[in-house]
Protein backbone atom coordinates (compact mmCIF):
# COMPACT_ATOMS: atom_id res chain seq x y z
CA UNK A 1 0.00 0.00 0.00
CA UNK A 2 1.14 3.40 -0.46
CA UNK A 3 2.17 5.75 2.03
CA UNK A 4 -0.49 9.00 2.47
CA UNK A 5 2.25 10.89 2.20
CA UNK A 6 2.76 9.58 -1.74
CA UNK A 7 -0.77 10.39 -2.58
CA UNK A 8 -2.11 13.88 -3.58
CA UNK A 9 -2.68 16.02 -0.19
CA UNK A 10 -5.71 18.29 -1.25
CA UNK A 11 -8.85 16.14 -0.33
CA UNK A 12 -10.84 18.35 -3.27
CA UNK A 13 -7.99 17.14 -5.46
CA UNK A 14 -8.19 13.45 -4.20
CA UNK A 15 -11.85 13.05 -4.32
CA UNK A 16 -12.31 14.44 -8.05
CA UNK A 17 -9.21 13.08 -9.89
CA UNK A 18 -9.32 9.19 -11.15
CA UNK A 19 -6.33 6.97 -11.14
CA UNK A 20 -6.13 3.73 -13.34
CA UNK A 21 -6.56 1.34 -10.12
CA UNK A 22 -7.70 3.04 -6.94
CA UNK A 23 -7.20 1.18 -3.40
CA UNK A 24 -8.91 0.59 -0.22
CA UNK A 25 -7.69 1.14 2.70
CA UNK A 26 -6.41 -2.70 2.70
CA UNK A 27 -3.41 -2.50 0.04
CA UNK A 28 -5.70 -4.16 -2.62
CA UNK A 29 -7.82 -2.79 -5.70
CA UNK A 30 -11.57 -1.71 -4.46
CA UNK A 31 -13.93 -3.85 -6.44
CA UNK A 32 -17.20 -1.99 -7.96
CA UNK A 33 -15.62 0.64 -9.99
CA UNK A 34 -14.18 0.11 -12.93
CA UNK A 35 -10.54 1.60 -13.66
CA UNK A 36 -9.89 4.76 -14.01
CA UNK A 37 -13.45 5.25 -13.55
CA UNK A 38 -13.85 8.55 -10.75
CA UNK A 39 -13.41 7.96 -7.32
CA UNK A 40 -16.16 9.49 -5.10
CA UNK A 41 -19.86 9.25 -5.57
CA UNK A 42 -21.20 12.88 -4.85
CA UNK A 43 -22.75 12.82 -8.09
CA UNK A 44 -24.76 10.17 -9.68
CA UNK A 45 -22.84 10.51 -12.86
CA UNK A 46 -19.07 10.59 -11.80
CA UNK A 47 -16.79 12.83 -9.50
CA UNK A 48 -17.64 15.03 -7.25
CA UNK A 49 -17.86 19.20 -7.24
CA UNK A 50 -15.25 20.79 -4.97
CA UNK A 51 -18.15 22.32 -3.20
CA UNK A 52 -19.62 19.04 -2.07
CA UNK A 53 -16.62 17.62 -1.31
CA UNK A 54 -15.83 20.45 0.78
CA UNK A 55 -19.15 20.49 2.52
CA UNK A 56 -18.58 16.24 3.26
CA UNK A 57 -15.52 17.34 5.15
CA UNK A 58 -17.09 20.13 7.36
CA UNK A 59 -20.54 17.93 8.11
CA UNK A 60 -18.24 15.08 9.51
CA UNK A 61 -16.28 17.38 11.58
CA UNK A 62 -19.75 19.18 12.74
CA UNK A 63 -21.34 15.68 12.84
CA UNK A 64 -18.39 14.14 14.88
CA UNK A 65 -18.69 16.92 17.51
CA UNK A 66 -22.02 16.03 18.50
CA UNK A 67 -21.34 12.17 19.22
CA UNK A 68 -20.96 12.40 22.43
CA UNK A 69 -21.68 15.70 24.14
CA UNK A 70 -25.53 14.06 25.05
CA UNK A 71 -23.50 11.67 27.23
CA UNK A 72 -20.68 14.10 28.73
CA UNK A 73 -22.63 16.95 29.51
CA UNK A 74 -25.04 14.40 31.57
CA UNK A 75 -22.37 13.26 33.58
CA UNK A 76 -21.62 16.68 34.33
CA UNK A 77 -25.21 17.20 35.80
CA UNK A 78 -26.47 14.05 36.87
CA UNK A 79 -26.20 14.79 40.22
CA UNK A 80 -28.42 18.09 39.75
CA UNK A 81 -30.85 15.85 37.07
CA UNK A 82 -31.13 13.20 39.70
CA UNK A 83 -31.95 16.16 42.00
CA UNK A 84 -34.12 17.58 40.16
CA UNK A 85 -36.28 14.63 38.72
CA UNK A 86 -36.41 12.50 41.97
CA UNK A 87 -34.86 9.86 39.86
CA UNK A 88 -34.11 6.69 42.29
CA UNK A 89 -30.13 5.54 43.00
CA UNK A 90 -30.82 2.41 40.57
CA UNK A 91 -32.28 4.69 37.54
CA UNK A 92 -29.49 7.17 37.72
CA UNK A 93 -27.07 4.18 37.32
CA UNK A 94 -29.28 2.73 34.45
CA UNK A 95 -28.44 5.70 33.13
CA UNK A 96 -24.61 5.19 32.87
CA UNK A 97 -25.72 1.44 30.02
CA UNK A 98 -28.67 3.80 28.24
CA UNK A 99 -25.95 5.19 25.79
CA UNK A 100 -24.22 1.21 24.69
CA UNK A 101 -27.73 0.41 24.89
CA UNK A 102 -29.03 2.58 22.29
CA UNK A 103 -25.96 2.41 20.19
CA UNK A 104 -26.45 -1.52 19.90
CA UNK A 105 -30.44 -1.23 19.25
CA UNK A 106 -30.73 1.59 17.23
CA UNK A 107 -27.01 1.11 14.79
CA UNK A 108 -28.08 -2.13 13.14
CA UNK A 109 -30.78 0.12 11.07
CA UNK A 110 -27.74 2.22 9.65
CA UNK A 111 -27.21 0.01 6.50
CA UNK A 112 -30.48 -0.66 6.08
CA UNK A 113 -31.59 3.74 6.01
CA UNK A 114 -28.57 4.53 4.35
CA UNK A 115 -29.56 1.51 1.12
CA UNK A 116 -33.07 3.86 1.40
CA UNK A 117 -32.27 7.08 2.02
CA UNK A 118 -28.23 7.87 1.17
CA UNK A 119 -25.78 7.77 3.73
CA UNK A 120 -26.10 11.50 4.21
CA UNK A 121 -29.84 11.70 4.57
CA UNK A 122 -29.52 9.42 7.45
CA UNK A 123 -26.72 11.72 8.82
CA UNK A 124 -28.42 14.67 8.60
CA UNK A 125 -31.55 12.92 10.12
CA UNK A 126 -29.37 11.54 12.70
CA UNK A 127 -28.38 15.26 13.97
CA UNK A 128 -31.92 16.79 13.73
CA UNK A 129 -32.79 13.53 16.10
CA UNK A 130 -30.06 14.86 18.47
CA UNK A 131 -31.24 18.12 18.58
CA UNK A 132 -34.33 17.32 19.32
CA UNK A 133 -33.73 14.81 22.11
CA UNK A 134 -31.55 17.11 23.82
CA UNK A 135 -33.70 20.36 23.37
CA UNK A 136 -36.71 18.08 24.15
CA UNK A 137 -35.16 15.77 27.59
CA UNK A 138 -34.50 18.28 29.78
CA UNK A 139 -38.01 20.16 29.59
CA UNK A 140 -40.65 17.20 28.71
CA UNK A 141 -40.98 16.81 32.66
CA UNK A 142 -40.70 13.35 34.63
CA UNK A 143 -37.77 10.33 34.15
CA UNK A 144 -39.67 8.60 31.58
CA UNK A 145 -39.99 11.98 29.39
CA UNK A 146 -36.48 12.54 29.71
CA UNK A 147 -35.57 8.80 29.36
CA UNK A 148 -37.06 9.27 26.05
CA UNK A 149 -35.89 12.29 25.29
CA UNK A 150 -32.16 10.98 25.84
CA UNK A 151 -33.10 7.62 23.69
CA UNK A 152 -33.96 10.14 20.54
CA UNK A 153 -31.15 11.89 20.66
CA UNK A 154 -28.78 8.81 21.34
CA UNK A 155 -30.62 7.53 17.99
CA UNK A 156 -29.46 10.06 16.29
CA UNK A 157 -26.01 9.55 17.54
CA UNK A 158 -26.14 5.91 16.70
CA UNK A 159 -26.68 5.56 13.08
CA UNK A 160 -24.49 8.43 12.56
CA UNK A 161 -21.90 6.25 14.60
CA UNK A 162 -22.32 3.78 11.78
CA UNK A 163 -22.59 5.59 8.90
CA UNK A 164 -19.43 7.34 9.75
CA UNK A 165 -16.93 5.38 8.35
CA UNK A 166 -19.28 4.56 5.09
CA UNK A 167 -19.09 8.14 4.12
CA UNK A 168 -15.19 8.45 4.56
CA UNK A 169 -15.13 5.16 2.86
CA UNK A 170 -16.86 6.53 0.22
CA UNK A 171 -16.05 10.30 -0.31
CA UNK A 172 -12.27 9.82 0.19
CA UNK A 173 -11.44 5.95 -0.46
CA UNK A 174 -7.52 6.38 -0.74
CA UNK A 175 -7.70 9.15 2.27
CA UNK A 176 -9.00 6.49 5.16
CA UNK A 177 -6.51 7.33 7.70
CA UNK A 178 -6.40 10.97 7.65
CA UNK A 179 -10.27 11.56 7.83
CA UNK A 180 -11.04 8.70 10.18
CA UNK A 181 -7.82 10.82 12.08
CA UNK A 182 -9.74 14.06 11.51
CA UNK A 183 -13.22 12.44 13.10
CA UNK A 184 -11.75 10.61 15.31
CA UNK A 185 -9.89 13.95 16.55
CA UNK A 186 -13.12 15.98 16.40
CA UNK A 187 -15.25 13.22 18.26
CA UNK A 188 -12.54 13.92 21.08
CA UNK A 189 -12.75 17.60 21.43
CA UNK A 190 -16.27 16.91 21.26
CA UNK A 191 -16.52 14.78 24.06
CA UNK A 192 -13.84 16.78 26.40
CA UNK A 193 -15.49 20.38 25.60
CA UNK A 194 -18.87 19.15 26.80
CA UNK A 195 -17.38 17.34 30.01
CA UNK A 196 -15.26 21.04 31.10
CA UNK A 197 -17.98 23.29 29.57
CA UNK A 198 -21.25 22.16 30.84
CA UNK A 199 -21.06 23.55 34.53
CA UNK A 200 -19.62 26.96 33.49
CA UNK A 201 -22.15 27.12 30.79
CA UNK A 202 -24.86 26.06 33.50
CA UNK A 203 -23.50 28.76 35.81
CA UNK A 204 -23.69 31.56 33.28
CA UNK A 205 -27.42 30.47 32.53
CA UNK A 206 -28.40 30.92 35.57
CA UNK A 207 -27.57 27.90 37.34
CA UNK A 208 -30.43 25.58 36.59
CA UNK A 209 -29.39 21.84 35.11
CA UNK A 210 -32.35 22.34 32.20
CA UNK A 211 -30.35 25.21 29.98
CA UNK A 212 -27.04 23.73 30.41
CA UNK A 213 -28.19 20.73 29.03
CA UNK A 214 -30.40 21.94 26.56
CA UNK A 215 -27.55 24.51 25.27
CA UNK A 216 -26.21 21.82 23.14
CA UNK A 217 -28.82 21.30 20.76
CA UNK A 218 -27.48 24.10 19.51
CA UNK A 219 -24.37 22.60 18.60
CA UNK A 220 -26.57 19.96 16.98
CA UNK A 221 -28.53 21.99 15.02
CA UNK A 222 -25.45 23.50 13.28
CA UNK A 223 -24.43 19.84 12.01
CA UNK A 224 -27.63 19.69 10.16
CA UNK A 225 -26.90 22.30 7.56
CA UNK A 226 -24.09 20.89 5.66
CA UNK A 227 -25.61 17.52 4.94
CA UNK A 228 -28.87 19.46 3.42
CA UNK A 229 -28.02 20.57 0.11
CA UNK A 230 -25.22 16.79 -0.26
CA UNK A 231 -28.66 14.57 0.65
CA UNK A 232 -29.51 14.67 -2.87
CA UNK A 233 -26.53 14.49 -4.54
CA UNK A 234 -25.31 11.47 -2.00
CA UNK A 235 -28.59 9.53 -2.45
CA UNK A 236 -28.12 9.36 -6.29
CA UNK A 237 -24.49 9.03 -5.89
CA UNK A 238 -25.19 5.84 -3.76
CA UNK A 239 -27.61 4.22 -6.09
CA UNK A 240 -25.31 4.47 -9.22
CA UNK A 241 -22.65 3.18 -6.87
CA UNK A 242 -24.84 0.52 -6.27
CA UNK A 243 -25.73 -0.31 -9.80
CA UNK A 244 -21.71 -0.41 -10.43
CA UNK A 245 -21.44 -2.63 -7.98
CA UNK A 246 -24.03 -5.09 -9.09
CA UNK A 247 -22.51 -5.35 -12.81
CA UNK A 248 -20.36 -7.99 -13.03
CA UNK A 249 -17.37 -7.56 -14.73
CA UNK A 250 -16.64 -9.58 -18.10
CA UNK A 251 -14.82 -12.99 -17.20
CA UNK A 252 -15.62 -12.47 -13.02
CA UNK A 253 -17.82 -14.69 -11.27
CA UNK A 254 -20.62 -12.71 -9.24
CA UNK A 255 -19.62 -11.79 -5.91
CA UNK A 256 -20.88 -13.96 -3.11
CA UNK A 257 -23.60 -12.33 -0.74
CA UNK A 258 -21.40 -10.95 1.77
CA UNK A 259 -23.07 -13.07 5.27
CA UNK A 260 -21.47 -10.93 7.51
CA UNK A 261 -21.38 -12.87 10.81
CA UNK A 262 -19.90 -15.38 9.14
CA UNK A 263 -16.64 -13.22 8.81
CA UNK A 264 -13.98 -14.22 11.23
CA UNK A 265 -12.44 -10.58 10.74
CA UNK A 266 -15.94 -8.86 11.32
CA UNK A 267 -16.11 -11.31 14.75
CA UNK A 268 -12.60 -10.23 15.92
CA UNK A 269 -13.42 -6.37 15.23
CA UNK A 270 -16.74 -6.36 16.69
CA UNK A 271 -15.67 -7.99 20.17
CA UNK A 272 -12.33 -5.72 20.08
CA UNK A 273 -14.81 -2.70 19.77
CA UNK A 274 -16.64 -4.04 22.30
CA UNK A 275 -14.12 -4.60 24.92
CA UNK A 276 -12.23 -0.70 24.14
CA UNK A 277 -15.51 0.48 24.36
CA UNK A 278 -16.19 -1.27 28.15
CA UNK A 279 -12.93 -0.01 28.80
CA UNK A 280 -13.72 3.68 27.72
CA UNK A 281 -17.25 3.85 29.78
CA UNK A 282 -15.68 2.32 32.93
CA UNK A 283 -12.86 5.34 32.62
CA UNK A 284 -15.47 7.91 31.68
CA UNK A 285 -17.53 6.32 34.39
CA UNK A 286 -15.15 5.63 37.40
CA UNK A 287 -11.83 6.90 37.19
CA UNK A 288 -12.23 10.01 38.53
CA UNK A 289 -13.99 8.73 41.90
CA UNK A 290 -10.86 6.08 41.80
CA UNK A 291 -8.68 9.08 42.40
CA UNK A 292 -11.11 10.81 44.66
CA UNK A 293 -11.02 7.36 47.03
CA UNK A 294 -7.45 7.53 47.32
CA UNK A 295 -7.15 10.91 48.64
CA UNK A 296 -6.88 13.31 45.35
CA UNK A 297 -9.51 16.29 45.59
CA UNK A 298 -12.28 16.46 43.72
CA UNK A 299 -11.29 19.43 41.32
CA UNK A 300 -8.11 17.85 40.89
CA UNK A 301 -9.65 14.61 40.09
CA UNK A 302 -11.71 16.11 37.51
CA UNK A 303 -8.86 17.33 35.88
CA UNK A 304 -7.01 13.98 35.53
CA UNK A 305 -10.45 12.67 33.66
CA UNK A 306 -10.17 15.86 31.62
CA UNK A 307 -6.25 14.92 30.58
CA UNK A 308 -7.32 11.30 29.93
CA UNK A 309 -9.89 12.34 27.15
CA UNK A 310 -7.95 14.98 26.06
CA UNK A 311 -5.11 12.61 25.04
CA UNK A 312 -7.41 11.50 22.43
CA UNK A 313 -7.62 14.45 20.24
CA UNK A 314 -3.84 14.36 18.99
CA UNK A 315 -3.85 10.81 18.83
CA UNK A 316 -6.83 9.96 17.21
CA UNK A 317 -5.63 12.20 14.37
CA UNK A 318 -2.13 10.15 14.52
CA UNK A 319 -3.32 6.43 15.06
CA UNK A 320 -5.43 6.42 12.03
CA UNK A 321 -2.53 7.69 9.72
CA UNK A 322 -0.40 5.39 10.91
CA UNK A 323 -2.59 1.97 10.68
CA UNK A 324 -3.69 2.86 6.94
CA UNK A 325 0.54 3.11 6.05
CA UNK A 326 0.88 -0.49 8.04
CA UNK A 327 -0.66 -3.87 6.02
CA UNK A 328 -1.19 -5.26 10.01
CA UNK A 329 -2.60 -3.11 12.79
CA UNK A 330 -1.85 -5.34 15.34
CA UNK A 331 1.47 -4.20 16.76
CA UNK A 332 -1.10 -0.49 17.43
CA UNK A 333 -2.99 -2.81 19.28
CA UNK A 334 -0.23 -4.15 21.59
CA UNK A 335 1.14 -0.85 22.49
CA UNK A 336 -2.41 0.12 23.24
CA UNK A 337 -3.11 -2.43 25.48
CA UNK A 338 0.35 -2.27 26.95
CA UNK A 339 -0.52 1.37 28.05
CA UNK A 340 -3.69 -0.05 29.62
CA UNK A 341 -1.84 -2.95 31.55
CA UNK A 342 0.56 -0.29 33.03
CA UNK A 343 -1.92 2.65 33.69
CA UNK A 344 -4.22 -0.21 35.66
CA UNK A 345 -1.05 -1.64 37.89
CA UNK A 346 -0.08 1.53 38.78
CA UNK A 347 -3.76 2.71 40.14
CA UNK A 348 -4.01 -0.58 41.94
CA UNK A 349 -0.45 0.27 43.26
CA UNK A 350 -0.05 3.95 43.89
CA UNK A 351 -3.01 5.45 42.58
CA UNK A 352 -2.68 9.21 44.24
CA UNK A 353 1.45 9.26 43.74
CA UNK A 354 1.63 8.49 40.37
CA UNK A 355 -2.13 9.89 39.15
CA UNK A 356 -1.01 12.20 36.29
CA UNK A 357 0.95 9.48 34.53
CA UNK A 358 -1.73 6.72 34.66
CA UNK A 359 -4.11 9.37 33.22
CA UNK A 360 -1.98 9.87 30.68
CA UNK A 361 -1.52 5.92 30.46
CA UNK A 362 -5.31 5.05 30.69
CA UNK A 363 -5.92 7.97 27.80
CA UNK A 364 -3.26 6.68 25.06
CA UNK A 365 -4.89 3.04 25.91
CA UNK A 366 -8.63 4.61 25.07
CA UNK A 367 -7.33 5.86 21.37
CA UNK A 368 -8.20 1.88 20.58
CA UNK A 369 -11.46 3.46 19.27
CA UNK A 370 -9.93 5.54 16.26
CA UNK A 371 -8.20 2.73 15.45
CA UNK A 372 -11.12 0.60 15.66
CA UNK A 373 -12.63 2.54 13.30
CA UNK A 374 -10.13 2.96 10.76
CA UNK A 375 -9.66 -0.58 10.79
CA UNK A 376 -13.67 -0.81 10.14
CA UNK A 377 -12.61 1.27 7.40
CA UNK A 378 -9.53 -1.31 5.95
CA UNK A 379 -11.33 -4.94 6.33
CA UNK A 380 -13.94 -3.81 3.57
CA UNK A 381 -13.80 -3.45 -0.02
CA UNK A 382 -16.93 -1.48 -1.20
CA UNK A 383 -19.06 1.03 0.51
CA UNK A 384 -21.99 -1.50 1.22
CA UNK A 385 -19.30 -3.45 2.70
CA UNK A 386 -18.16 -0.96 5.03
CA UNK A 387 -21.65 -0.02 6.19
CA UNK A 388 -22.94 -3.89 6.99
CA UNK A 389 -19.25 -4.09 8.66
CA UNK A 390 -19.29 -1.58 10.72
CA UNK A 391 -23.32 -1.74 12.17
CA UNK A 392 -22.28 -5.35 12.72
CA UNK A 393 -18.69 -4.33 14.92
CA UNK A 394 -20.52 -1.45 16.73
CA UNK A 395 -23.64 -2.98 17.55
CA UNK A 396 -22.18 -5.82 18.88
CA UNK A 397 -19.52 -4.08 20.37
CA UNK A 398 -21.91 -1.78 22.35
CA UNK A 399 -23.88 -4.63 23.29
CA UNK A 400 -21.07 -6.46 24.88
CA UNK A 401 -19.99 -2.89 26.99
CA UNK A 402 -23.09 -2.46 28.25
CA UNK A 403 -22.54 -4.68 31.72
CA UNK A 404 -18.82 -3.09 32.33
CA UNK A 405 -19.54 -0.16 33.87
CA UNK A 406 -22.40 -2.33 36.31
CA UNK A 407 -20.38 -4.38 36.96
CA UNK A 408 -17.19 -2.43 38.13
CA UNK A 409 -19.87 -1.09 40.33
CA UNK A 410 -21.20 -3.94 42.05
CA UNK A 411 -17.71 -4.70 42.78
CA UNK A 412 -16.78 -1.92 44.51
CA UNK A 413 -19.29 -1.89 46.63
CA UNK A 414 -19.45 -5.82 47.36
CA UNK A 415 -15.49 -5.48 48.13
CA UNK A 416 -14.89 -2.56 49.45
CA UNK A 417 -12.60 -1.06 47.68
CA UNK A 418 -10.93 -0.46 43.90
CA UNK A 419 -8.64 -3.33 44.00
CA UNK A 420 -11.31 -6.27 42.49
CA UNK A 421 -12.50 -3.98 39.58
CA UNK A 422 -9.30 -2.35 38.70
CA UNK A 423 -7.76 -6.18 38.30
CA UNK A 424 -11.23 -6.81 35.96
CA UNK A 425 -10.36 -3.88 33.97
CA UNK A 426 -6.98 -5.23 33.88
CA UNK A 427 -8.20 -8.72 32.72
CA UNK A 428 -10.05 -7.42 30.31
CA UNK A 429 -7.14 -5.24 28.14
CA UNK A 430 -5.56 -9.14 27.36
CA UNK A 431 -8.62 -10.31 25.62
CA UNK A 432 -8.86 -6.99 23.71
CA UNK A 433 -5.22 -6.91 22.96
CA UNK A 434 -5.84 -10.65 21.52
CA UNK A 435 -8.66 -9.68 19.18
CA UNK A 436 -7.49 -6.62 18.04
CA UNK A 437 -4.72 -8.33 17.07
CA UNK A 438 -6.52 -11.13 14.97
CA UNK A 439 -8.81 -7.88 13.79
CA UNK A 440 -5.74 -5.93 12.45
CA UNK A 441 -4.54 -8.92 9.71
CA UNK A 442 -4.70 -7.68 6.09
CA UNK A 443 -7.83 -9.21 4.69
CA UNK A 444 -11.62 -7.65 4.28
CA UNK A 445 -14.52 -9.34 4.93
CA UNK A 446 -15.42 -9.79 1.15
CA UNK A 447 -12.35 -12.10 0.94
CA UNK A 448 -13.68 -14.07 3.16
CA UNK A 449 -17.31 -14.47 2.10
CA UNK A 450 -15.45 -15.58 -1.18
CA UNK A 451 -13.21 -18.25 0.61
CA UNK A 452 -16.27 -19.11 1.85
CA UNK A 453 -18.56 -19.35 -1.10
CA UNK A 454 -15.43 -21.03 -2.54
CA UNK A 455 -15.69 -23.87 0.07
CA UNK A 456 -19.14 -24.55 -0.51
Amino acid sequence: MAPEESRPQNPTLTSVKSAPEPHSGSGRPETGRASGEPRGTGTAGGAPRAWAVRLVVVGIVLSALNLRPAITSLGALLEEVRDGLGMSGSVAGLLTSVPPLCFAAFGVMAPRLARRFGAPAVVCAGMAAITAGLLLRPYVGGTAGFLVGSALALMGIAVSNVLMPVVVKRWFPDRVGSMTGLYSMALAIGTSVAAAATVPLTDALGGGWQPGLAVWAALAAVAVLPWLPLVRAGRAGERAEASRAAEPRPGAAPAPALRITRSRTAWALAVFFGLQATAAYITMGWMAQIFRDAGVSAGTAGVLLAVTMAMGIPLAFVIPRVATRLPHQGPIVVVLGVCGLAGYAGLYLAPAGGAWAWAVLLGISNCAFPLALTMVGMRARTGPGVAQLSAFAQSTGYLISIPGPLLVGVLYQTSGGWGVPIALMAALMLPQMVVGYLAGRDRTVEDEAAAAAGAR
